[in-house]
């Protein structure tokens, strides 16, 4: 039975998850049918740990999918820490394209995982939604985003981050297109 996130676990149990989680994210980017087993190999711990933290392989899948999301959405508050408005929404932007892009190749897993017989409902968006939320109201509230525009409009005009392929030298064309969106996002503010 996978652990509850706010449980108090030990350190080690703790080590051990969060590197089963990141090296399975590696992995089933590159193959949807890697055998646990490797995943296992790879994050130095036996098959009985993964199955102490995940009950079966479609727990896995789907909470590296969750975690992955949690992860892009949580630099958006550190990035409004450090940096202007507009910085940190653009800084944050490259930080869900490469999301994007590494979840195409984990699309096939989570699609298998969301269709097996035990399905379980795929992780919502929430999180990604809230964060863009967050950083389109600073970049209002400090005049360098134009009033208005919401977290469903930003992600309808960044869609094209996953229609890239990832096989192809994908990085010059979307800093174009993010810089492009990044225009339109200035354009009419007060302080662009």
């Amino acid at each position: 039975m996978p652990e509850p996130k706010d449980a108090s676990i030990r350190s080690d149990a703790q080590l051990n998850r969060d590197r089963i989680l990141e090296v399975a994210y590696a992995e089933l980017t590159r193959s949807a049918d890697v055998p646990l087993s490797v995943i296992a190999k790879k994050a130095g711990v036996g098959q009985g740990t993964i199955y102490r933290h995940f009950p079966d392989r479609e727990a896995l899948i789907l909470e590296v999918y969750r975690h992955g999301m949690e992860q892009v959405a949580d630099v958006a508050a550190d990035l409004l820490k450090t940096r202007p408005a507009d910085q940190a929404l653009r800084e944050w932007m490259d930080h869900l394209a490469r999301y994007a892009i590494a979840k195409a190749g984990l699309a096939d897993a989570v699609r298998q995982a969301t269709s097996a017989p035990s399905s379980r409902e795929k992780p919502g968006y929430a999180p990604m939604f809230a964060a863009a939320d967050r950083l389109l109201r600073a970049g209002e509230q400090s005049g360098t985003i134009r009033p208005g525009v919401t977290a469903d409009d930003f992600f309808l005009a960044v869609a094209g981050l996953w229609q890239l392929d990832a096989h192809t030298d994908w990085q010059p064309r979307l800093t174009w297109l993010l810089d492009l969106v990044m225009d339109g996002l200035r354009a009419g503010a007060p302080n662009p």
